[in-house]
């Protein structure tokens, strides 16, 4: 059964929401489809008076509700209600994501939706089952440690996965019993709009989370410098998580979760199951045509399997056909604007100018909309900008080496260390591989994240501070307390 539909008939929610209510605003950012770059919409830029007001609706929705201070329960069932109406609302919400997004219409439905309602019944979960904790100390006194929410927590989402990351600041917030005011990326903000009015359809408090539309250095500076704001949650780009925390520490000081940029490797040795490797690593970089923050955008294969394996994974790359997100289908995603997919030309020319060969790739597809080519890049030196540099598109370099220890020494990435992967049937090297790896997440005969919610997410070096999902982000939404008692 196709869910193909016309983008014309879709009704968009406009303007911000706060209180409950849409505010409506003239003008602002230019928004095209990433399908066909049809100009569609304008996205409005709150200004920091705004942001204000949402921040205050916040407090005092949580105040008035008593949504900190109720039963734990009680949040769990609205947070369930909540999942409930995701999904009963699945085909609107995945149209709604596909107008604006990279996401295709099928995938949204099936994956994008399916897991953020899957994400939110976790998260409630968490309420009633994480808390304090009584600790040792002399029989005449009482030692505890408390946990509270934080209040009022910022969150700032990007445009690749929308709803999803969406769900990720949002369901371990409430639960924890924070409010939350929140900004989607410019570029794709409807699906967060539609999701928050269900959630207060299943019961959330009006008010307790408020979305603010607008671009960074405007709406996303005057949250993150905002002295209501307790916390700050972002996924992103690594140059925009540090100038996040620039302006966090010239406003004062707060805690963040910043969950950023990779280039992250895909490891495979001679020993691996080759097909099943050239699929995992095609699959891992041509995932939403490569924008992905784990994407495995760099190959290192031994090299007596290597020729076998770049065939393979060509053969994959070039089998992938582009289609409009709502055409139904599994296509190729497009590239999410001209100025993203201008930059992929720019580092894959660059490349080969430097000595680099395309085997398959290396241009646009000639249609309409922002397309690129799966591109499988050799010859590329360590110090070439493909290797470097975190593209944001299905572009995968190959290199090989000889030995574990080499393989070793070329994983590791002088400023990312988001995830990696491992092929290989011995269990040995494949641990010793995982220990050495300097990353948040090591895959080992499989590339990317299943749906056990239970496992964080986050990196080393530039690719992060903190972790999303698992009980390690519930955590994060509440801050701790000693209490010493004198008996």
């Amino acid at each position: 059964m196709s869910h193909s539909f016309d983008p014309a008939s879709v009704d968009l929610p406009r303007g911000h929401y706060i209180g409950g209510a849409y505010r409506p605003a003239e003008g602002g950012l230019e928004m095209h489809r990433p399908s066909d770059g049809v100009l569609y919409a304008e996205c409005p830029v709150a200004p920091a008076e705004l942001v204000d007001e949402a921040v205050a609706t916040s407090h005092a929705a949580r105040i008035a509700s008593g949504w900190s201070s109720q039963r734990p329960r009680e949040r769990v069932k609205v947070l369930h209600r909540w999942a409930d109406l995701i999904e009963a609302e699945a085909p609107t919400l995945a149209r709604i994501e596909a107008l604006s997004s990279t996401r295709p219409v099928e995938e949204a439905l099936t994956g994008d939706v399916a897991i953020t309602a899957e994400q939110i019944r976790f998260f409630a979960e968490m309420a009633d089952k994480e808390g304090g904790d009584l600790v040792p100390t002399a029989d005449s006194e009482l030692g505890m440690i408390m946990t509270e929410p934080y209040g009022v927590v910022g969150a700032i989402t990007p445009w690749n996965f929308p709803l999803s990351m969406a769900g990720w600041k949002l369901g371990p917030a409430l639960a924890a019993g924070n409010g939350v005011v929140i900004k989607p990326s410019e570029m794709t903000p409807w699906s967060t709009l539609y999701a928050v009015e269900l959630a207060e359809r299943a019961g959330l408090p009006k008010g307790l989370v408020n979305v603010v539309l607008g671009d960074g250095p405007v709406t996303g500076n005057a949250i993150t410098a905002h002295p209501g704001i307790g916390k700050v949650s972002f996924t992103g780009s690594t140059g925009a998580g540090q100038a996040i925390m620039g302006n966090i520490a010239r406003h004062g000081v707060k805690p963040v979760t910043l969950e950023l940029g990779g280039k992250s490797p895909q490891i495979v040795f001679a020993d691996a199951d080759i097909a099943l490797a050239a699929d995992c690593v095609t699959r891992g970089i041509t995932a939403n045509a490569g924008q992905v923050c784990v994407a495995g955008a760099r190959l290192l294969v031994q090299a007596s399997v290597a020729g076998e394996l770049a065939e393979a994974i060509r053969a994959k790359m070039e089998a992938l056909a582009p289609g409009e997100t709502w055409a139904g289908g599994r296509p190729l995603s497009p590239i999410v604007s001209e100025r993203q997919i201008g930059r992929i030309e720019a580092i894959v020319t660059r490349a080969i100018a430097e000595g680099a060969e395309a085997l398959t790739g290396g241009e646009r597809f000639d249609r309409p909309g922002y397309f690129y080519r799966p591109t499988l890049l050799i010859g590329v030196t360590d110090t070439s900008p493909a290797v470097t540099e975190e593209i944001f598109g299905p572009v995968l370099t190959l290199q090989t080496f000889e030995t574990e220890e080499e393989a070793l020494a070329m994983a590791q990435h002088p400023t990312y260390g988001l995830c990696s992967g491992v092929y290989t049937r011995d269990l040995a090297r494949a641990m010793r591989m995982a220990r050495g790896i300097e990353a948040g997440t090591v895959w080992i005969n499989r590339y990317g994240r299943s749906r056990d919610h239970i496992l964080p997410t986050g990196g080393y070096k530039s690719s992060g501070i903190g972790k999303d999902l698992g009980r390690e982000v519930y955590r994060a939404n509440r801050r701790q307390k000693s209490v010493l008692i004198g008996l």
